[in-house]
């Protein structure tokens, strides 16, 4: 059996982590069996963001007559774009492994890791243990097992998506969340026909109501979105893949597409790591239970990341890897601190959002303000003649403490970052905004005019 100082489980954001704590001359073994950089890198985040983006083009590029230029689409060169939506990070993977392999104090054992007891696990036909652990494991995509038949066919996920050989005729997506979202718009951009079917009454559920209602509305105009439905069974003939839903009311539904993208959220993989072995406690979901300081419920063992699920995203993910690296391996007690934690959906339109929504300060009895503004009544709005778009504040009512800000339009992605840095590095109020001066008309003064309507 080999001792290490520090074993990592997980090579997404676990990676920085065990980078650092090797310059810092701890014995370290990184545990990954897929490639280095984890799901965001070569499965998610960087080439979907990469792709979307050839997508995005191609829509300016068709709406450009309403800007009174004569232009159109006459060619979509599919393998080139999902070739280069890949390649790259494909590359930095591999760097990252090679760097790895190379780097002194650290082992890396590219496998899947199990627990056999506390603080060991089997590795291929090896056991390892560890002084200290972090568990920085990820999650997968669900598969849900009320559908009839799912197990039969070829579905793909998001883990397949973003690397078809061929443009899908008929892409049916069972899902209304941000990958549906995201995926719905690039390859309905890129020419696919695209069926959404979601069992929430709209789009994007966990959103603020006006947003996600607004978003699904505008989405509803361009594909084929069915909300309210539940997906029940499914069946491949001669390379065609028939979706049946319904509704609670009984009404049903039948498509048929080429296609089958799978996108009904994502599950942590605890159960794959087996580590009840561990001493390491789950909760009914399957998510790792770990403090404030990330510790788990085993002794000398950290948790972060999609595994835990306090935030399953990449950025949060690296921000605590910042925390578990000073606990553990520097053996501080710092809690981790969320304030600003804010998330995006790259479709079109883009949707970005940070703090509580209007529901859920409703539903804990909580006073707020609202304040509003539309992209369409700003020059930089009129500019890109955008209907849609709005940002929407909810704050305390007294001394105007930011508790919410969610957008919806063109860039809504950087725009939120205006109020992030408020909240983080400021006071956190609404005068944080409205007493900095903004650049006229650059974009944000629809940011300046929703803290302003408060």
């Amino acid at each position: 059996m080999t001792n290490f100082e520090l074993i990592v489980i997980g090579g997404g954001t676990g990676n920085n982590v065990a980078s650092a704590a090797a310059r810092s001359e701890l014995d370290v073994a990184l545990v990954e069996k897929g490639p280095l950089g984890g799901t965001c890198l070569t499965r998610g985040c960087d080439p979907s963001k990469t792709l979307i983006h050839r997508a995005d083009v191609i829509e300016q590029i068709r709406q450009a007559e309403q800007f009174g230029i004569d232009a159109e689409v006459t060619n979509i060169d599919f393998s080139t774009i999902i070739s280069e939506s890949n390649k790259p990070f494909d590359e930095k993977a591999e760097q990252m492994e090679n760097s790895m392999q190379d780097a002194e104090n650290l082992m890396l054992y590219k496998a899947e890791g199990q627990f056999v007891d506390e603080r060991t696990l089997q590795v291929d036909d090896e056991q390892i243990t560890g002084e200290k652990i972090v568990v920085a494991a990820g999650a997968r995509p669900i598969i849900p097992n009320s559908i009839d038949g799912i197990e039969d066919v070829n579905y793909m996920t998001s883990d397949e998506v973003l690397r078809l050989d061929e443009r899908p005729e008929h892409l049916i997506i069972i899902g209304g969340g941000y990958i549906a979202a995201e995926i719905g718009h690039a390859y309905g951009t890129l020419g696919s026909d695209v069926t959404i079917i979601g069992r929430s009454e709209t789009l994007l559920s966990r959103e603020d109501t006006d947003i996600r209602q607004t978003f699904t509305e505008y989405f509803s105009q361009r594909y084929d979105v069915h909300t309210g439905y539940e997906a029940t069974s499914v069946f491949e003939d001669d390379d065609e893949f028939t979706v049946q839903a319904e509704t609670d009311d009984g009404d049903q539904l039948a498509v048929t597409g080429d296609q089958l993208l799978v996108a009904t959220g994502r599950k942590p993989n605890s159960d794959v790591l087996q580590v009840e072995k561990a001493g390491i406690a789950t909760d009914d979901d399957g998510f790792i239970e770990a403090n404030d300081y990330l510790e788990t419920t085993a002794d000398n063992v950290w948790a972060m990341g999609d595994i835990v699920g306090n935030y399953m995203f990449w950025h949060s993910a690296l921000h605590e890897a910042e925390y578990v690296y000073k606990n553990a391996v520097h053996d501080r007690q710092q809690e981790v601190d969320y304030t600003g934690m804010s998330r995006a959906v790259f479709s079109s339109p883009q949707v970005a959002s940070m703090g509580q929504t209007e529901q859920e300060l409703a539903e804990n009895g909580r006073e707020y303000v609202v304040g509003t503004y539309e992209y369409s009544n700003t020059a930089m709005g009129i500019a890109l003649k955008d209907e849609a778009g709005f940002v929407k504040v909810l704050a305390e009512p007294n001394d105007k403490r930011i508790l919410g800000c969610h957008i919806l339009g063109p860039d809504a992605s950087t725009l939120i970052h205006e109020v992030v840095t408020a909240v983080t590095s400021g006071t956190g109020t609404v005068s944080e905004i409205t007493d900095s001066i903004h650049i006229h008309p650059a974009l944000n003064e629809v940011v300046e005019r929703a803290f302003k309507d408060v």
